[in-house]
């Protein structure tokens, strides 16, 4: 079904409505029809702030929080009993074939590292906006702000911990990393240049590349 879902033209659609809903849910605080943007001077952020008494604060924290951690679980629930079922498919067949059944040392490692995986993002993702929804609904008077301030420096973290979820739980991605930081090591100070159809590395301490053709039609370009 990936092809069906995932063409040009659905997935600029889905963009499109991400978009639209997460600048739509700020429409009513943006114009004063309920609540209103502005400065927290306790917790030193701008957000939503109460108006006549009324702020939809509460239920787009519970909304923003909900809805993706029903999602999370309900994805990678089937995202691992599609895997399990693959895999007693596979047994099933070794069995009818006359090899050896049951899984493998190495299939256990795999179940136990996509295991690890989908707990872990959950885990992540419950540390990083858990804390901030609890905060924003059940201190909505601000009597600790530092825990406001904690809370939101977590939910901020949440951009930047997938990556190192994902090098740590992840071969690929370490193998991917460390190519990246070896040839980081072993070439300081290269550069790559592109002239025309052509591509040069060199060092800092080597002389520019320079187009003989084009020094003879333009001398004074040297």
């Amino acid at each position: 079904m990936y092809s069906q879902i995932y063409t040009t033209t659905k997935i600029w659609i889905q963009l499109l409505l991400i978009w639209l809903v997460s600048f739509g849910l700020m429409v009513p605080p943006l114009l004063g029809i309920w609540g209103q943007l502005g400065l927290d001077t306790n917790t030193f952020s701008c957000t939503i702030l109460p108006k006549d008494g009324r702020s939809p604060k509460k239920y787009l924290f519970v909304f923003g929080f909900a809805l993706p951690c029903v999602v999370i679980i309900v994805s990678y629930s089937c995202i691992y009993w599609r895997v399990r079922e693959s895999k007693r498919k596979l047994e099933g067949r070794r069995c009818v074939c006359g090899k050896l059944s049951g899984q493998t040392a190495k299939e256990k490692e795999e179940d136990s590292r996509l295991t690890t995986l989908m707990l872990t993002i959950f885990l992540c993702f419950l540390a990083c906006f858990l804390p901030l929804m609890i905060m924003n609904v059940t201190d909505d008077s601000i009597r600790y702000p530092w825990l406001h301030i904690i809370a939101s420096i977590l939910a901020w973290a949440s951009s930047v911990i997938n990556p190192l979820i994902y090098a740590a739980t992840n071969r690929q991605y370490r193998a991917a990393y460390g190519n990246l930081l070896k040839i980081c090591k072993n070439n300081p100070v290269t550069r790559r240049t592109t002239w025309g159809s052509r591509t040069v590395g060199h060092s800092s301490n080597s002389p520019p590349y320079v187009d003989k053709r084009n020094l003879k039609e333009n001398p004074t370009k040297l």
